[in-house]
């Protein structure tokens, strides 16, 4: 399968990539290697590994990353109640010589497979089937999270002490998504390939909305996206990402709209959708939604998605 295919096939889970996208997204695939993907909030970059997943038959495993995300959280833990009743049990049991085997507990029977609680990491690597494994918003974790990846994102593998190294059975397909937040490690970045995810063109979004949306009128996807794009270009504290977009036009269809009415008081009360701080709410006054409606015929929409 090459990258054309894999676009067709994220189509039809309903993802439209670009080509670079899905170039990157294949030579991933072909060199078994992370995609760490940077871009905007809301351009799509979580929703491209539930597609992703989704085309392939694969299981998603998701870790999504915050502040203190440590080794427990993500990799593996052990069952302690499990391992704590199992020496109570066998406590219970008479002692000494005549002691039944099963009654004497080793430090080893403690540590086994079995009182082994796997989390996402670990689900992905020790999978019997191939899966995608989704590392969400990986600068939102610390730096010392970042350095305990490296062997997962290498080889991976990961090593649990008490037992030993745990290698991939099938090498999932590993998509590592950043808002940019912070600045991710040289070490990182080295083990990854790497794509940038803008905001979609007119046309793309146009066809995004479409095929997710398809109950939407025409006119209104038409109008309404060529109005947020005019929007991005607004100063803005939060630009509206392509689920806001989504959002909108969802709910301007659940209002019977069929397309952007000329009075901009009547799209006031459905912004929400769009603008998420109270900054943004109030710079976009009545004035300056006219001027943003106005403009929605400007560019042939229907011809450049055809």
């Amino acid at each position: 399968m090459d990258d054309k295919a894999l676009a067709e096939q994220l189509h039809r889970a309903g993802y439209i990539a670009d080509d670079g996208l899905a170039t990157s997204l294949w030579l991933a695939a072909e060199l078994q290697r992370p995609l760490l993907i940077e871009g905007d909030a809301g351009v799509g970059k979580t929703a491209l590994a539930v597609a992703l997943a989704r085309a392939q038959g694969r299981p998603l495993v998701r870790l999504q990353c915050h502040e203190g995300l440590d080794l427990s959280q993500a990799a593996y833990e052990w069952n302690y109640g499990r391992q704590l009743l199992a020496i109570r049990l066998a406590e219970s049991q008479p002692q000494g010589a005549q002691a039944a085997p099963s009654a004497r507990v080793r430090e080893s029977d403690l540590f086994a497979r079995d009182y082994l609680l796997p989390r996402p990491l670990l689900q992905a690597i020790d999978s019997d089937q191939p899966c995608v494994l989704l590392i969400d918003e990986i600068d939102r974790a610390d730096e010392a999270f970042e350095a305990f990846l490296l062997e997962v994102l290498a080889d991976y593998q990961i090593t649990v002490p008490e037992l030993g190294t745990i290698t991939a059975r099938h090498v999932p397909a590993v998509l590592l998504t950043s808002n940019g937040t912070r600045e991710l490690s040289d070490a990182l970045r080295r083990r990854c390939l790497y794509h940038w995810l803008d905001y979609p063109s007119l046309a793309r979004e146009v066809a995004i909305v479409r095929a997710t949306l398809p109950q939407a009128e025409g006119d209104l996807v038409d109008q309404a996206v060529n109005f947020v794009q005019r929007l991005r270009r607004e100063d803005l504290a939060k630009t509206p990402g392509v689920a806001e977009t989504l959002d909108w036009v969802r709910a301007l269809h659940r209002l019977q709209f069929k397309a952007l009415p000329d009075d901009p008081h009547a799209l006031t009360s459905t912004l929400g959708c769009l603008l998420k701080t109270r900054e943004d709410r109030f710079q976009l006054g009545p004035d300056r939604v006219r001027q943003l409606i106005e403009g929605r015929r400007s560019v042939g929409v229907a011809e450049k998605v055809a």
